[in-house]
């Protein structure tokens, strides 16, 4: 009797699951069947180089699997990502730089100081004063900080307003919904859990101090239409209509990872666009929090270039061999964060799950903002988005439609 045709996409599921166990964490979201990851726990304990060698045999099926073309380039990426992790987990030494590569399908380069120089030269002229540029600029993230006891109030009210304009632009199940919790202790500052059935819960970072301009990319970035919508939508649409059983995971150090995390970091663009200052600011006065709309998003565009400075620390640290006082001082310097963000930054660069994770913000925000920026001229930003929230595209389709514009 001919031996049954491998589920590949099961066995893909199966194999995040079974990553989840050497690693706590590494599924950030599994909205499939109770009943399998029952089954994978109820396995032997799996070992780092065994799940290495189930990543190369499912990569060496994959293309006899008869699946769609769409299909087999997502599993392809998701699949050499975990193959790379379980060659870390198995103790392989993997560099920084190629780590981020079998990932997230991106090269990463150091980036240029005198970009970052040229954007201290307008930060300046955004904040005339006495006292050095990085003492201006502390003060003015201190003058737009949100106090503590009315974080939740304003996270609530944002949330309100974005959910309200995300239904109408892209749509969302009737029955979706978000919670917010303040937590402490954490080395990011938001996380959004996806509980399934269109339900997620957003945890915020107390020890940070959030900015009233920043809660809106916070907001926008965490659900509206950030994860959470994406999440929704996919369930909705690449699940529950069309079946595909790999979108049931969401596994860390992966190619969509880059891909949820650079769509939501252009959800106050994707969601309000220019202006989004003035209107945060109108929302937020409402509740007796004030801060300057229009300068807070001139300074917002000033200051984007130093959004590589992150990365740039990882690469220094983990493979140009510069010790933590040092990456700490490159950070102060080009990020013009003070000594104890800096450490907290530190913190997610050493951590041994999320240390490669800095460039899905990085490079996927670069990357998709020039792909949203490179539609047709006829072409809606929200029609292109949609695209991101609706559709398995992986960093290498997008790249290769950039190529052929």
């Amino acid at each position: 009797m001919p031996a049954l045709p491998l589920d590949l996409p099961l066995e893909y599921v199966r194999l995040g699951l079974r990553f989840d166990r050497l690693e706590p964490g590494f599924v950030d979201a599994f909205t499939g069947d109770k009943r399998l990851r029952a089954q994978v726990e109820d396995e032997p304990a799996p070992t780092a180089s065994a799940l290495r060698d189930q990543a190369r045999a499912l990569l060496a099926e994959l293309d006899a699997a008869g699946l769609a073309a769409d299909r087999t380039g997502y599993l392809r990426g998701q699949l050499t990502g975990l193959e790379c992790t379980a060659r870390k987990m198995s103790g392989e030494p993997v560099g920084f730089v190629d780590e981020v590569a079998a990932y997230f399908q991106v090269d990463v380069v150091l980036g240029d100081p005198a970009e970052y120089a040229a954007a201290h030269a307008e930060l300046g002229a955004l904040l005339p004063g006495s006292g050095t540029l990085a003492e201006r600029y502390a003060a003015h993230r201190r003058r737009e900080e949100c106090p503590p006891a009315r974080l939740e109030t304003a996270v609530l009210a944002l949330s309100s307003a974005l959910r309200d304009r995300v239904r109408g632009q892209y749509g969302l199940p009737e029955v979706e919904t978000v919670r917010y919790e303040v937590v402490t202790d954490k080395p990011w500052s938001g996380f959004n859990y996806y509980e399934g059935d269109y339900r997620s819960r957003v945890a915020i970072n107390a020890d940070l101090p959030h900015r009233l301009s920043q809660l809106p990319h916070l907001v926008a970035h965490e659900s509206y239409p950030g994860h959470h919508t994406e999440h929704c939508r996919k369930e909705r649409g690449l699940v529950e209509r069309a079946d595909r059983l790999e979108h049931t995971v969401f596994l860390v150090n992966t190619p969509e990872c880059l891909m949820a995390e650079g769509l939501a970091d252009l959800g106050v663009q994707a969601s309000i666009g220019a202006g989004w200052g003035p209107w945060a600011a109108e929302i937020l006065g409402d509740l007796g929090l004030r801060f300057d709309g229009h300068l807070a998003e001139r300074i917002a565009a000033a200051a984007a270039p130093l959004n590589r400075v992150r990365q740039d620390a990882a690469v220094l640290l983990h493979d140009r061999g510069a010790d933590a006082d040092e990456v700490s001082a490159y950070l102060q310097r080009w990020s013009l964060v003070s000594a104890e963000r800096a450490a907290q930054q530190i913190r997610f660069l050493t951590d041994p799950l999320w240390r490669a994770y800095i460039s899905t913000y990085v490079e996927g925000y670069d990357l998709l903002s020039r792909w949203l920026d490179a539609r047709p001229a006829d072409q809606p930003v929200a029609d292109r988005f949609l695209r991101l929230l609706d559709e398995p595209l992986t960093p290498r389709a997008v790249s290769g439609e950039l190529a052929e514009a």
